[in-house]
């Protein structure tokens, strides 16, 4: 038989629920009471008890995830299951398993070459320490960045160490000696040959990236191609994406061409000259650039995290080809799949309406702070006192927490987040971190400080 589900909520919430249930076309059938209050979340026990009648013929109750009331003094009164539902209402199809959108995002077609532009001046150790970051941060390919007159003496050392650690290698330098040298020790591609250099290739077994003979130079590009296509040998081609007011639009252009002349050849895009030479944040650089390249089916990106700017690229590029290649096979925009390269503001913050402060303020009867943020900002209220203001410092002669170090501290913190969360648009959540999406730092990465400077902490 069909389960019959019944959810509880209120005054606020009630038409989005119906939206919601409505679009998920679920199995089972549902009915939903609107119990009378605004904030269904802060319903009492006994408000729940005396406004939901028993239903014999419910099978279970979902009230919101919010609500602390006592579930199993609610299931035995109404004889069935009540359950919290997920804090966002939003979330409700996952919490049933019918959305597994983030699961579903770790398919793509275009390999990510993350190069170590510093190569040469880092030992084998520090490199291949880089190079496991980088994999960690979904790079497929490691580039050793070779630099004009300087000397890269253990090229050959670090192209065998790690492929001996299982790692995709290119070499990356406009020397022909050290392409040479790279192809011979092994390194899986080399970046890059023109017609100028492309006999590099007769002589080693690396696959080239072909690059035009001078800047621009498409005629170049398409006659080295065409010699490729020739001998039947593999590479990947590349127009050169150009800076902005450089060429940028003219260079996107020349990879449409090259597309459309070769609609089956393997392209590879740099995308440095427009992350790093733009004053910008890179996620929604990366995420732009990710969707060319999958409109033109390009293959491969090289990234570069040289600016501080662009430390968090190798992540970001690897989330939006994910992204793209999502959108792309269910033919849909890539909007609503997953919000990961939104680091900065979130598409619709959740601000608490003036009616539901009202509503929350008037079932505190504790000194404890709460923190919510409305349209006029942050909001901090307990039984006693309610104040508004647009910075922590707002509140300081208002909380009388002097004589309390370990509260003060805690209401920094928070006041400090909903702050933060209120000037970028983004949500806030008393007690719980800001989420920043792909550019999160993983704190387990980071190295613990000496037990001794812990101590001198502690006192």
């Amino acid at each position: 038989m069909v389960e019959k589900i019944l959810f509880v909520t209120g005054k606020l919430a009630e038409r989005q629920l119906q939206r919601i249930l409505s679009a998920m076309k679920p199995e089972f059938s549902y009915k939903i009471n609107q119990i009378g209050v605004s904030v269904a979340a802060l319903m009492s026990e006994n408000i729940l008890m005396r406004r939901v009648e028993k239903d014999k013929g419910i099978d279970k109750i979902i009230v919101p995830g919010r609500f602390r009331g006592d579930l199993d003094k609610l299931s035995k009164f109404f004889k069935v299951p009540v359950l919290r539902g997920p804090d966002d209402i939003r979330n409700l199809p996952d919490y049933f398993g019918m959305d597994k959108k983030k699961e579903e995002l770790n398919e793509y077609d275009c390999l990510i070459f993350a190069e170590i532009v510093d190569a040469t001046l880092l030992s084998v150790s520090e490199i291949i320490e880089k190079a496991k970051k980088y994999k960690k941060d979904g790079a497929n390919v490691i580039d050793l960045g070779c630099m004009p007159d300087t000397k890269f003496d253990h090229l050959e050392e670090t192209i065998g160490k790690l492929k001996g650690l299982g790692f995709l290698v290119s070499v990356d330098s406009a020397n022909d000696e050290e392409l040479f040298r790279g192809g011979k020790a092994g390194a899986d591609y080399l970046l890059s040959l023109s017609e100028k250099n492309a006999f590099i290739s007769d002589e080693v077994s690396s696959i080239p990236v072909l690059i035009p003979a001078k800047q621009g130079d498409i005629e170049s590009l398409e006659r080295v191609i065409n010699s490729f296509l020739i001998k039947k040998k593999k590479f990947l081609a590349d127009p050169i994406l150009d800076p902005i007011h450089y060429g940028f639009v003219e260079s996107l252009n020349r990879y449409r061409k090259i597309r459309q002349k070769y609609p089956k050849i393997d392209i590879l895009m740099g995308t440095g000259n427009l992350t790093e030479l733009t004053d910008s944040d890179s996620a929604g650089v990366n995420a732009i650039l990710m969707g060319i390249v999958s409109e033109l089916s390009i293959k491969g990106v090289l990234v570069v995290q040289v600016g501080n700017h662009c430390r968090n690229s190798i992540k970001e590029t690897d989330m939006a080809r994910k992204l793209m290649f999502f959108a792309k096979k269910n033919r849909r925009l890539p909007m609503g799949i997953d919000d990961n390269l939104m680091c900065l503001t979130d598409r619709k913050p959740i601000r608490i309406s003036d009616n539901e402060l009202e509503e929350i303020k008037s079932m505190i009867k504790d000194k404890n702070f709460r923190i919510l943020l409305t349209s006029n900002g942050i909001n901090i209220f307990n039984s006693d006192i309610h104040k508004v203001g647009l910075d922590p410092y707002d509140f300081y002669e208002y909380l009388k927490v002097d004589s309390d170090a370990s509260h003060a501290f805690y209401l920094g913190i928070e006041l400090a987040r909903a702050q933060i969360a209120f000037e970028l648009g983004k949500n806030y959540d008393q007690d719980n971190e800001l989420e920043w999406g792909v550019v999160k730092t993983n704190k387990k990465d980071l190295r613990k400080r000496p037990e001794k400077k812990i101590t001198q902490i502690k006192k």
